[in-house]
């Protein structure tokens, strides 16, 4: 076969160990995953009635316009209906992007320590790959600028960052912005943005309305907890949806999706709610990692990354054995830390006590 010779040392995404399987594995009767920043409270009580009341026939392709959702979400976002994508989650959107403008003689700029699917795509699609460090866990972006050259296509932000939960503040992006040149496409993942509490958190869409080189990604799939149902959307100058949507699957989004996303756009009181848990939750892992002396990135996701001084598949094995399912940072590129996403009160306070646990051991092995 004449595949491209980058696919051939590529390793498909790994999602992390499932909870059927760590069952099976350790003969747990009971696991709690906290690996995938997925929403410990589930989806809104509107989305789930939809999904329970689902009856169009499943012999028909969805719309491929999405048009009902794209209408609940232009009025939520005040934006226009020709301003939005989307995709099969946001990944799609990503793959969408990277297919349009990706080839052999371009580059695309990057942070390294960050959302593994750009540079991932960029891979397959010949690109040259220029990572930037990240600082403290957060873009470096003066040294993005610096990277940037008459063969970049696209830049990558991710605010709040994945793995690290550090976002980018408004007087940080509005400076970046105005000095990307406006042949270059800045894509700003915004998975985890309606998790953010930080009061300088800077405004998306009125960033879309001043740079036409700039597309904004969100996700159904993290707060509104429907990550099973794949929807994704982009938000950007219509100049740019027009030239992305013919690389775009027809039928990308499934029906069941389309409708449980529009009932969730509704349901901003649960959207409040969650926003309200995870900001309890992270203070409970603050806490400890306070008292254990352990350094930990502040985050504005769902999630929290920490360092704890070791190997973190060690961390990560010990912890699974338990029955708590975490993420290594070695795949993540910070090899002694453990990213967690942050559970239900009970959750967080079980995953605790399984790491002083680990401290213990580790203790009377010393």
């Amino acid at each position: 076969m004449k595949w491209k010779k980058q696919l051939l040392s590529l390793k498909a995404y790994q999602p992390g160990r499932t909870i059927n399987e760590v069952k099976k594995q350790y003969g747990l009767e009971e696991i709690v995953k906290l690996a995938s920043n997925e929403n410990p409270l589930g989806c809104s009580p509107k989305a789930a009635e939809v999904i329970r009341n689902f009856s169009n026939s499943y012999a028909l392709y969805p719309d491929g316009y999405a048009a009902e959702l794209r209408e609940a979400l232009s009025v939520s976002l005040q934006v226009r209906q020709e301003q939005l994508i989307f995709g099969d989650g946001s990944d799609e959107l990503i793959q969408i992007i990277s297919r349009a403008l990706l080839h052999p003689g371009n580059n695309t700029v990057m942070a390294t320590g960050t959302f593994s699917q750009y540079k991932h795509n960029a891979i397959i699609e010949g690109s040259e790959i220029r990572e930037v460090p990240l600082i403290d866990g957060a873009h470096d972006l003066n040294s993005m600028l610096d990277a940037i050259d008459d063969n970049t296509v696209i830049v990558w932000l991710c605010s709040p960052n994945n793995p690290t939960g550090v976002y980018i503040n408004n007087q940080a992006i509005t400076d970046f912005l105005s000095k990307v040149p406006k042949d270059v496409l800045v894509v700003l993942d915004e998975a985890y943005k309606e998790y953010v509490h930080a009061e300088d958190y800077y405004d998306a869409l009125a960033l879309v309305k001043e740079h036409k080189n700039l597309i904004v990604l969100r996700t159904f799939s993290k707060i509104y907890g429907l990550a099973s149902l794949r929807v994704g959307y982009g938000i950007a100058d219509e100049t740019i949806v027009k030239v992305l949507d013919p690389a775009r699957p027809p039928f990308n989004v499934n029906a069941l999706g389309q409708a449980a996303a529009i009932a969730a756009v509704h349901d901003q009181e649960f959207v409040k709610h969650c926003r309200e848990a995870n900001i309890n939750g992270l203070q409970q892992f603050y806490r400890f990692c306070e008292e254990q002396n352990l350094s930990y990135f502040p985050s504005q996701g769902n999630f929290i990354l920490i360092d704890f001084n070791c190997d973190g598949n060690e961390v990560f094995q010990f912890l699974m054995e338990k029955g708590y399912i975490v993420r290594s940072g070695v795949p993540l590129g910070f090899p002694t830390y453990i990213r967690v996403t942050v559970g239900s009160k009970e959750q967080n306070a079980g995953v605790i006590s399984k790491m002083e646990e680990f401290f213990a051991a580790k203790a009377a092995l010393s």
